[in-house]
């Protein structure tokens, strides 16, 4: 808030920084589930970046992905669907297919699609952006755990269990050694690759 007050005395309403500042403060909102403090702030700095940058510009993208995850998070999907969609496609022309962004605005696309059940729709989402982070960010990195951990979790959903297990065991081995063992990301597909097992345990019982 600080910083937003200070860069508004500055810099005046009408600056880049603005909007970044009423990104970041929004960003911190939702992360503590302010939704309806955030909601104001990211379209303030959405119509700001329009404004002072220009429809075609990658942080009119980036503000639409976070428009758009708010929503989500709210489960407000037909408000995210279009936000996201802008996001991807401005990307797109933007930046290439070839960045890590569009790997960004895949998986939140996905997993808008999964939260309403459009798996046959969010399944190639996900594959994409699983191939297009390997590329780019090499076999070893964190964000193909995170993709990988998406994609079972995909599969976990529609009870595809045998499907879902290989990719979490993959995304758990590869936290593990990249991120530590005791890392909250590891420790999130740890517990999500017991939860399949168990269901799937489940499944066979019954």
């Amino acid at each position: 808030m600080q910083a937003l007050e200070l860069r508004k005395r500055l810099l005046g309403e009408d600056h880049p920084d603005v909007a970044t500042s009423l990104n970041n403060l929004a960003n911190l909102y939702t992360s503590q589930g302010r939704y309806s403090e955030a909601e104001p702030l990211l379209v303030q700095a959405l119509e700001l970046r329009k404004r002072l940058l220009g429809e075609n510009h990658p942080y009119v993208a980036t503000s639409l992905n976070n428009l758009g995850s708010l929503y989500n998070e709210q489960g407000r999907y037909s408000e995210a669907e279009p936000l996201y969609l802008q996001a991807l496609e401005l990307r797109k022309i933007l930046l290439g297919e070839g960045h890590p962004d569009i790997a960004q605005s895949l998986n939140n696309l996905a997993y808008l699609y999964k939260s309403q059940g459009r798996y046959s729709e969010a399944e190639p989402l996900y594959l994409q952006a699983l191939k297009l982070t390997k590329r780019l960010l090499g076999e070893d990195h964190p964000h193909v755990a995170s993709s990988l951990n998406n994609l079972a979790g995909l599969y976990d959903s529609q009870g595809r269990y045998s499907e879902a297990e290989p990719l979490y065991l993959q995304a758990l081995e590869l936290a593990e050694r990249v991120l530590g063992v005791s890392h909250p990301n590891t420790m999130t597909i740890r517990q999500n690759l017991a939860n399949c097992l168990r269901e799937w345990a489940q499944s066979i019982r019954t």
